[in-house]
Order: C-alpha cells, then sequence, then structure tokens
C-alpha cells in the first residue's frame, strides 16, 4: 500500500501504469493530458502552474512536446483498476492488523515487542479507516473495535492513548460502531479516564465521548453511568483544565441534556440551566416535571436566588392556574428556593408570589389537599424569616374599595387582623405540621419591632392567648418550640395576660427546662425565655414559681452553666444562660415580699453566684441582669446585718481622694463598716466584705462596659455602698480602694444617656459629701462643668441633686447657712 508517509506493506504489487510519473506514487484521481500521459490530477495541474510562472507554454513533462491547451480528462477505467488494487491491498493489510489486535494481545507492559507491534496495527486500522468509511464496518464485524476498547485497560499508557485515538476514529460519523461501543462496560471505562492525572488520557476520553454522546442511545448511556454527568460538570467548568477538554465536556454536556433523567443529573452537581430552559420553555407537563424535580433538590443559596430571578415569575403562574398536580409540584420548588432570604425576598417583590400563596393555597376554601396547605404554610414561614417589611407587600392584587364609593380601602396584607385571625384559626384547627409552621409565621412577624404590634392586637381581640398556650404542652417537640417562641416575643406587650393564663402549663416549662437530653436544646432555651421575659414584678407568678421549685431547681443549673459543666456545644448555652439569670433575678426583686426568698437567697448562694456572672464576658444580658440582681440584694444588707454593741469612735478618717484610696476608719473586728455589723456576701449579701469575691471590683469593671444598661446596672449596685440606711462615708471608702472614684465620675462626665447621667449624678454627689474628696475635685473643672450641665438641662430630681453636689464644691453659695447666720 502507498500512503502518505506510510510504507507500502501490499502483498499485489502495484503496475508501472498505476504510479505518476511526477510524484511516484499510485494514484488516486489520474487524468489524461493532450499527448496521451496520464497523470495524478493535483501533480499535473501544479507543473502547469509552474510553466506559467516561469513563462512557458505549457509542455507533457514526459516528452516535453508544447501542448495546445491544458484540458485534462478523467482516467475512470484506470481510477477504478486502481481503487479495486487499493482496495484488495488494504483489506489485507486491515486483515493483517485485525488478525493482530483480535488475536489476544495482552497488553502487559514491559512486553515491548508486543506493544510496538500492537501500536502498529492500531496505526493500519486508524489509517485504513480514515480513508474508507467502509472498513470501520469490516472492522466491528470482525471483532476489531471490541479488541481496541479491550486495550484502555492496558497497563501501557502509550497503548491507552492510542487506543482513545483509534476509537474516535472508528466512530466518528458510523452509529453502528457507536452503538457496540455502547455496550458492555466500555462507556464505564472511557468515564473513569476523565478523573485521570494524565492530561492527555482526560482530553481523548472527553472527545471520545462527545463523539459517542451524538448517538442518541449512546448517549442515553452515557449519563447512566454512576458520576459520569458530575465528572463532566466539573471539567466543563474547570479552570485548570485545556480550553479543548473544557469545549468537549460543556458540548458533550449539551448533547447529554436531551434526556430528562440528565437533565435531573445536572441539576444534583450544580448545573441549573438545562432544568431551567426546559422549566421555561418545555411544554406544560414538561414544566410540572421540572417544577417537581426542583423542589427535591437542595440548592447553594446563589442558585436559589438564581432561580428565583428566572423562574419565579413562572412558578407563580402555575401557582394561580394550575391544577392541583402542577400546584403541588410549583409549590414543592417554592419551597426550596424560598428558604434563603435573597430568593425569598426575589419570589416576594419581583415574582409576587404573597397573594397566590395565601389566598390561592392556604386560606383557600375549596378542595384542596391539606397537603398543599401544609407546603404553603412552609414556604410563608421561609418568606417571613427573610425579614421582608410585610406592611408594604398587600395580600390582594388590587386595593379594595372601602364601599363609600370613592376611596380606597386600606389594603390587606399579612398583618391584618382578619388574615391573623384566620392563621389562629388553622393553627388550632389543622394538624400539627401546618400548625407548626403558622406558629412559626407569627413568631418570624413579631421578632420585628415594626410588625410586633399588629400581630399583638389581633391575638388579643381573637382571645387566642389561652390557645396558644396550650401548645407548650403538645405532644410535638416542633410545635412546643414555635409556640415558646411566638409567646416568647408576645411577652413584652401582654405579659401580664400571659402570666395569668400560663396558670397549670408552669409546670410543663419547668420540665421542658430540666429535661436532660445529652445538650442544650431549643426547647429548653425558648422555655426559660419565655419564663426569664414574664413581668418580673408578679409576685403571683413569682409565688407559683417558688412552690413549684423552679428557682431551686434552676440555681444549680446556673451554677453548672457558669461553670461550663452545661456546654452542649450548640447555639443555645447563651440564650439558655440569660434565660436562668433573668429567672433568678426575679427572686431578688420579691425579697421584701417573703422571707422565704431571703433565705432561699442564702442557701442558693445567689450573690456570690451572680458576683461569678459579672465576669461572664460577651455575655451582655448575664452581666446586666447579675448586677441588676446585686443591686437588689445588696439593697437588703443592712436590714439583715447583726449589729453588735457601739464600737469605740475611730481615730481619724483618712482622706478618700480620686487619685488615691482612702484610708478606713477602725472599726471592731468582724463587723461590716459600710453596714455597722456582722456581714457576709453569702448570708446578707454584703458586697463590701471580703468573701464577696471582689464584687466591688467586678462592678467597678463594668462601668467600662459598652452596653451603657450594663454600666448603669453596675453603677446602682455600687450605689446602694453610699446610700441612705448605711455609713456613706465608709462606702465612699470601699469605693476607692477598688478604684471605683474616678470611673463613676467619668460616667457623669461622658453623660451618655439620660438615665445614666441622672444615676451618675447621684453618685457623685454622695462621694462629694467627703470633704477631702470635694476639695481635691473642685479644681477639675470637667467635673463641675458636667454638674452645670445637669443642673441646667436635668429632670427636676437631677437639677436638685446637682445643685447639692454644686454645693459641695462651693459653686453654689449655700444661703441657708447664711440665714441661719444672720437669726443667731
Amino acid at each position: 500500500m502507498a500512503g502518505e508517509g506510510v510504507e507500502m506493506s501490499e502483498e499485489e504489487g502495484a503496475f508501472e501504469a498505476f504510479v505518476c510519473p511526477l510524484t511516484k506514487q499510485v494514484m488516486r484521481d489520474p487524468v489524461t493530458i493532450e499527448t496521451g500521459q496520464t497523470f495524478e490530477r493535483e501533480a499535473i495541474l501544479k507543473w502547469f502552474r509552474e510553466c506559467r510562472d516561469n513563462g512557458r507554454r505549457p509542455t507533457c513533462p514526459l516528452t516535453q512536446r508544447e501542448l495546445r491547451d491544458t484540458e485534462v480528462s478523467p482516467s475512470v477505467a484506470l481510477r477504478s483498476v486502481i481503487h479495486e488494487w487499493r482496495a484488495r491491498n488494504e483489506e489485507k493489510d486491515l486483515d493483517r492488523a485485525c488478525a493482530s489486535l483480535v488475536g489476544g494481545f495482552a497488553g502487559h507492559a514491559g512486553d515491548e515487542e508486543e506493544e510496538e507491534s500492537a501500536l502498529r496495527a492500531l496505526v493500519h486500522v486508524s489509517q485504513i479507516c480514515q480513508r474508507s468509511a467502509a472498513s470501520k464496518d469490516l472492522v466491528r464485524r470482525r471483532g476489531v473495535l471490541r479488541a481496541v476498547a479491550e486495550m484502555l485497560k492496558s497497563g501501557s499508557r502509550r497503548l491507552r492513548l492510542k487506543s482513545l485515538q483509534v476509537l474516535r476514529v472508528l466512530v466518528e460519523d458510523n452509529d453502528d460502531n457507536k452503538e457496540e461501543l455502547g455496550k458492555g462496560d466500555t462507556i464505564r471505562t472511557i468515564i473513569k479516564f476523565l478523573s485521570n492525572e494524565h492530561v492527555q488520557e482526560r482530553e481523548l476520553a472527553v472527545s471520545l465521548l462527545h463523539e459517542l454522546s451524538g448517538h442518541e442511545p449512546t448517549c442515553e448511556r452515557i449519563g447512566a453511568v454512576y458520576g459520569a454527568i458530575l465528572l463532566l460538570v466539573g471539567m466543563g467548568s474547570s479552570k485548570s483544565e485545556s480550553a479543548v477538554a473544557v469545549d468537549k465536556a460543556e458540548s458533550t454536556l449539551r448533547n447529554l441534556d436531551r434526556f430528562d433523567a440528565n437533565v435531573k443529573q445536572m441539576a444534583d452537581n450544580g448545573r441549573l440551566q438545562p432544568l431551567l430552559t426546559r422549566l421555561l420553555r418545555g411544554e406544560p407537563d414538561t414544566r410540572v416535571a421540572m417544577a417537581d424535580y426542583l423542589g427535591e433538590l437542595a440548592l447553594a443559596n446563589d442558585d436559589k436566588a438564581a432561580v428565583a430571578e428566572q423562574a419565579g415569575p413562572l412558578l407563580v403562574g402555575m401557582l394561580r392556574t394550575g391544577a392541583t398536580p402542577a400546584k403541588e409540584a410549583t409549590l414543592k420548588a417554592l419551597r426550596e428556593i424560598s428558604s434563603s432570604e435573597a430568593s425569598a425576598k426575589l419570589l416576594l417583590q419581583r415574582a409576587g408570589v404573597l397573594p397566590p400563596l395565601v389566598n390561592d393555597v392556604l386560606f383557600s376554601t375549596g378542595h384542596l389537599p391539606m397537603k398543599l396547605k401544609e407546603l404553603a404554610a412552609t414556604i410563608l414561614a421561609n418568606l417571613v424569616a427573610s425579614g421582608a417589611d410585610f406592611r408594604s407587600i398587600p395580600l390582594d392584587d388590587d386595593e379594595d374599595d372601602d364601599g363609600g364609593g370613592g376611596g380606597r380601602g386600606r389594603r390587606r396584607t399579612l398583618l391584618s387582623e382578619d388574615v391573623v385571625h384566620s392563621q389562629l384559626h388553622l393553627i388550632s384547627n389543622t394538624g400539627p405540621a401546618i400548625g407548626c409552621r403558622l406558629l412559626s409565621v407569627l413568631a418570624g412577624l413579631t421578632s420585628s419591632r415594626a410588625t410586633v404590634a399588629d400581630v399583638v392586637a389581633a391575638v388579643k381581640s381573637s382571645g387566642a392567648t389561652i390557645s396558644l398556650i396550650q401548645f407548650i404542652e403538645a405532644a410535638h417537640r416542633d410545635i412546643r418550640v414555635e409556640s415558646l417562641k411566638l409567646l416568647r416575643n408576645l411577652a413584652p406587650y401582654m405579659g401580664a395576660e400571659l402570666a395569668d393564663a400560663l396558670g397549670g402549663s408552669l409546670s410543663s416549662l419547668l420540665r421542658a427546662i430540666s429535661s436532660d437530653g445529652g445538650g442544650v436544646t431549643e426547647e429548653q432555651a425558648a422555655a426559660v425565655g419565655l419564663l426569664g421575659d414574664l413581668p418580673e414584678g408578679d409576685s403571683s407568678l413569682t409565688r407559683q414559681l417558688f412552690d413549684l421549685g423552679a428557682f431551686r431547681a434552676l440555681a444549680p443549673k446556673l451554677a453548672e452553666l457558669r461553670r461550663g459543666t452545661i456546654r452542649g456545644g450548640n447555639r443555645y448555652v447563651t440564650p439558655l444562660t440569660e434565660g436562668v439569670v433573668k429567672v433568678m433575678y426575679r427572686v431578688t426583686c420579691a425579697l421584701e415580699e417573703d422571707a422565704e426568698y431571703v433565705e432561699f437567697a442564702r442557701e442558693a448562694g445567689l450573690a456570690p453566684l451572680f458576683v461569678e456572672l459579672l465576669h461572664t464576658n460577651g455575655m451582655d444580658t448575664v452581666q446586666l441582669y447579675s448586677a441588676m440582681a446585686l443591686e437588689k440584694l445588696s439593697l437588703q444588707s443592712s436590714h439583715l446585718t447583726a449589729i453588735p454593741a457601739p464600737p469605740s469612735p475611730p481615730a481619724g478618717f483618712g482622706c478618700a481622694c480620686l487619685g488615691r484610696r482612702p484610708a478606713a476608719a477602725a472599726v471592731p473586728a468582724g463587723v461590716c463598716r459600710v453596714h455597722g455589723g456582722f456581714c457576709s456576701l453569702r448570708e446578707t449579701f454584703c458586697l463590701a466584705q471580703a468573701d464577696g469575691g471582689k464584687a466591688v471590683e467586678r462592678l467597678v469593671a463594668c462601668l467600662d462596659h459598652l452596653d451603657g444598661r450594663v454600666v448603669e446596672a453596675a453603677l446602682a449596685a455600687l450605689s446602694t455602698l453610699v446610700c441612705d440606711g448605711v455609713d456613706a462615708r465608709e462606702g465612699v471608702v470601699v469605693l476607692g480602694e477598688a478604684d471605683g472614684l474616678r470611673p463613676v465620675v467619668d460616667i457623669m462626665v461622658e453623660s451618655r444617656t439620660e438615665a445614666l447621667q441622672r444615676r451618675a449624678v447621684w453618685a457623685v454627689e454622695r462621694i462629694l459629701r467627703v470633704e477631702e474628696i470635694a476639695g481635691e475635685v473642685a479644681a477639675d473643672q470637667t467635673v463641675a462643668s458636667a454638674l452645670v450641665e445637669a443642673y441646667r438641662n436635668g429632670d427636676p430630681r437631677t437639677r436638685q441633686t446637682a445643685e447639692r453636689a454644686l454645693r459641695h464644691l462651693d459653686r453654689i453659695p449655700n444661703f441657708s447657712a447664711a440665714f441661719q447666720s444672720k437669726r443667731s
């Protein structure tokens, strides 16, 4: 055989007439010129061009005779003979190559002679089949196609690469060969190459798959191989693959997306566009199928937003007009894509999902399956969780007239009284699935200050408080949790009603809080949060909780939370701690009502515990309520201390100046210098005692807190050391020893809030009663300016306090003393 760059190997030699005199190669398109000589068409035409280019008349290359014209005539008979001769020789070559390949080459790496023979055979097969399409069928019939496919498993990389190349040639433009190659596990073997480390193997494999994917049955088999689409998607989006490989992978995927099963797999692997294209442009049945599958996907948030933007309006249209199966498929899709903030807002603002969702499904009086209402309730909960402003999203497509003939009526929204009433009705009269999701909807609406008032008003007008409270005893945990979250949000606005209605449900709350499930649960955090948010001044509720043993159960739990023995490793530890602190604070608000509460506070060691909790960094609420509790406890110290016989007068009093600690007055051993009796932090709640675990120091540290509420609470607790009924002078000494005088003055100077200014001015006035301090402060212009500001702009009580403080600094004359001296 004579071929381009290939050594002739035909057994039947070529006749001289077959060979072109110019090329010395067997002719493929022989033509005859005027002289009767025969040449290869392209060769003689090139000869004529060269003659003209050299300025000569065309001549015959053999006879050198000038020609009258350059017309050439096809030599049909000779071409036919040459073709037959070539076919005989190619068939013989193919027979030898086939025999070599089908003969059982094992493909073991290391047998170089066999490997070279196989490579030569593969080259011959490839060249023959590229020249003759008919040879591809012969290769298949003789089993060569299957033999080459088996070489894909060879241990030799060279053989694997050449086999991939040859297979692509054999299947190109030959559906029968594609069908044959699609049988068995060959497709799976080719796909494995896509994850190969060798770049060239990956490129050849994806090129072969691209060719195979043009054949519909084989294309379906490719998609059916586990992991094939994932590998192709990864290659198509790769930044490290060659441009050729990426292009072939993309083209293969476009071929594969002819089948719904493949489209679903692509969507599973993050390639959503084929599914969206079918959803947007497909027939009604196709749209329903795609929407149904969309609802089964676990999409990333970016994908949810993309789907909402592209397909949101279409899905809303299907929800409005579709039959029950279409509604169900659509609701499934909306359930999935509404579960992120961005996608939910797109559905609300651009697609207009709310009216059909609520009016046509959730509140529909038709014969819709409850499953659809459950899906609608879930979607609504997702939409509310997005934080959108539902005050501005109407439930009606057009605003209704008010019936007066000219004006527009108030448009209905999700916050309208009748709409909230309808939700409450469904909660009470449907199953747990719908009820739970609608409780979540109301909990979401009441978590926003902008919308809580509307829901509170509707709950009150519906008389649903008792019904909502009953859900905290429901059998389903999710219903209990959602009802607790809703009630907790309502507590700041209707705490008295909730406290009165809780009644027998308190024991259920306590059981939920005390349950030990191996960690802190959301239900525990929600239950204790509700109790903590109920009005602490409700003495009846406090008594009920005390009688039920709530405080005795929670005190050790709070201690364990402080020590870290209850961690749970989840996000509910902090809200549980905050809730328990709030509940325990309730006891300190009732200390004056019953001696039992005082005795309990002693037994439980509440004062030392709250001092410890002051050191809970990162939990502002815990520090706030701990400081507030210490104020309540400290106010009881003067009543609880045991007063001894009057001590001897102190030898002198040290200067309690801002820049140094004042000297303490002499007191009998063991007697509290502030309260004048025998005190301790645990028994009499005295903050000034050595067993206080540095109570004053920790409260002083809180004066530098970023949260003004914590600062105010800490200052209030410290102020109990200088209030009426105690030795305020000694209290100032205690503050000075803890380096607390300057921070108090600084708070007044900063004047962060009106309440904080009022508290700080009061404390500073008490401190300035110590003459030594007043004398030093008099030189500090910033203190005087702050007091003047409070005197000018404060409320009447603050002005009076600031006036007294300014008198201590001699900034205002003491007229009463002057009048007394005149009368004398």
